[in-house]
This record gives C-alpha cells, sequence and structure tokens, in this order.
C-alpha cells in the first residue's frame, strides 16, 4: 500500500488507499465499499452512500488526481478534506 488517509464520521471509520499498483480504495469499518483501478482518466472516483442514523443517510465521495497528488473528500457535498494523500502518508 502507497498511502491511507483515515477519518471519521458519526463513529464510523472511513479509510481511502490508494494501493501499490494506483488503484484507490474507499473503506467503511475496514471493509471495501468501492474501488478504482489506476487509469490515465483523471480524477480516480469512489463514493458510497452509508445509513447511519435512523435512515439518514450519509453520501461519502472522494476524488484523487495522482498527476498532482491532490485528494478531495466530501460528504453530503461538504469538503472535509483536500490536500495531498501520498505526501500526506509520507510526511
Amino acid at each position: 500500500m502507497r498511502a491511507t488517509y483515515r477519518f471519521q464520521h458519526r463513529n464510523k471509520g472511513f479509510e481511502l488507499r490508494l494501493l501499490d499498483d494506483g488503484a484507490l480504495q474507499l473503506c467503511l469499518d475496514d471493509v471495501v465499499r468501492k474501488e478504482r483501478r489506476a487509469s490515465l482518466r483523471e480524477p480516480q472516483y469512489v463514493w458510497t452512500n452509508v445509513e447511519l442514523e435512523w435512515e439518514e443517510h450519509h453520501y461519502v465521495e472522494a476524488r484523487y488526481w495522482a498527476s498532482n497528488d491532490r485528494l478531495a473528500v466530501t460528504i453530503n457535498g461538504e469538503m472535509v478534506y483536500e490536500g495531498g494523500l501520498v505526501k500526506k502518508a509520507i510526511g
């Protein structure tokens, strides 16, 4: 694995994983919900719709631009993280 970004939302653990082959995975509680293989097309996009409390749905999206190591994560359309993924893991 090249890099990971972990975050919490409503007591749930989310993780974005950048694998050695360039694939991007979105995990919820250590279970892969979506995976996008690396390609020349950018950004890589993964998403999941999670029901957390009383039928309250949360739409988690991540976009990753490998060419400049930029990750953008939103929940219900609100930005929760924007920055590096590989550089963040190294630094």
